[in-house]
């Protein structure tokens, strides 16, 4: 069975994980978090690529692709080898730039199916806001302002990229995500169309 596959893609903030949970819980789809898995991989003490994944989240860079697709196909197919009906993802936070999509086309190609890209457009500011309140609660290290600052950069010289490289192909569908009450609402509207 073929992954089929939801990108959702977000500058940094808080609020993506709170809207793929809500995804996940009313149409089935598995969430995978590319930001979660480096983290979870990081902090596993057996993994090759902990102290690696900690020095470019620390400086705000992107982590080499290949780690983070290995990361996405190993949970993607440890999912479906559990349970073949669960074959639908939300993949959160990935691709974020074009190296990332070259190695997923290559990668994938042939083995998931991406049906469109949801994007949540979030002014700079707020989503800085956001994340300096999650870090008072989570204690992450990239959750403080000059990492976040360097975030949004790398966010506004790459993932912007890949989001018009979508829209090229009618797979984009935006979500002003500033309308915190409101934006499931949109999702699900997307979704009822889309899915």
């Amino acid at each position: 069975m073929k992954p089929l596959v939801v990108l959702v893609l977000w500058g940094p903030s808080a609020g993506k994980g709170t809207q793929c949970a809500h995804m996940v819980k009313k149409y089935g789809y598995k969430h995978l978090s590319a930001g979660e898995l480096l983290r979870d991989e990081r902090k596993n003490p057996d993994s090759q690529y902990g102290e690696l994944i900690e020095k470019y989240i620390k400086d705000g860079k992107i982590v080499p692709v290949e780690i983070t697709i290995s990361l996405l196909k190993r949970e993607m197919n440890q999912t479906i080898a559990s349970n073949a009906a669960k074959n639908k993802f939300w993949i959160d936070g990935f691709p974020r730039n074009q190296d990332n999509l070259q190695s997923w086309n290559k990668t994938m190609d042939g083995k998931a199916d991406v049906s469109f890209v949801l994007f949540f457009d979030c002014n700079n500011e707020i989503c800085i806001e956001l994340c300096l309140e999650r870090g008072k609660s989570s204690g992450g290290s990239d959750d403080n302002r000059e990492s976040l600052e360097k975030r949004i950069q790398t966010y506004l010289q790459s993932t912007k990229l890949i989001i018009d490289l979508y829209e090229e192909t009618g797979k984009v569908k935006k979500i002003d995500a500033s309308k915190s009450v409101e934006v499931f609402d949109e999702v699900v509207k997307i979704f009822d169309k889309e899915g």
